[in-house]
């Protein structure tokens, strides 16, 4: 099993990103490479949670989505056809005294069989930086939309 930790700072308020972080929307992709828009199905989406299968390369997972906590977003696997019964992601989002939120991540990966093991042993090790870059790409990415977004309100 690996855990992997990850660790961003940015404009965004908490909110701002569990908001991009829970747009289930056509071009997910572009926010998050590693769920393609042909492997996404929103099976259920409330207020606070959602239950979600993405994935991409052949790697999928159905992950239980709870952002019922503003300040806390925990997605739990409950399927896949790699990854076990620990493995999910907990989003925190500390808020700094200079108005910056921290996000922090904590990945863990369980394989459930060869091929899962394989890319957890992977993943924890020479794997994690491209992890750490599909991270940050995607805080960048959320970044770049709410600039738009207020660009946009702006001149209207």
């Amino acid at each position: 099993m690996s855990t992997i930790h990850l660790h961003q700072t940015t404009t965004l308020t908490p909110a701002q990103y569990v908001a991009g972080l829970t747009d289930f929307g056509p071009g997910r992709s572009k926010i998050f490479g590693n769920s393609a828009d042909e492997y996404l199905k929103v099976h259920s989406k409330g207020t606070h949670d959602a239950d979600v299968t993405e994935g991409s390369g052949g790697i999928w997972e159905r992950l239980r989505y709870d952002w019922s906590n503003p300040r806390r977003v925990v997605l739990t696997t409950t399927d896949s056809n790699t990854w076990g019964g620990a493995s999910g992601y907990v989003y925190t989002f500390p808020r700094q005294p200079n108005g910056t939120t921290e996000i922090d991540v904590v990945i863990v990966r369980e394989g459930k069989n060869l091929k899962g093991k394989v890319l957890g042993l992977v993943l924890g090790t020479i794997g994690r930086s491209v992890l750490k870059k599909a991270f940050e790409n995607s805080v960048k990415a959320i970044e770049t939309r709410n600039s738009a977004a207020r660009a946009a309100g702006a001149s209207s």
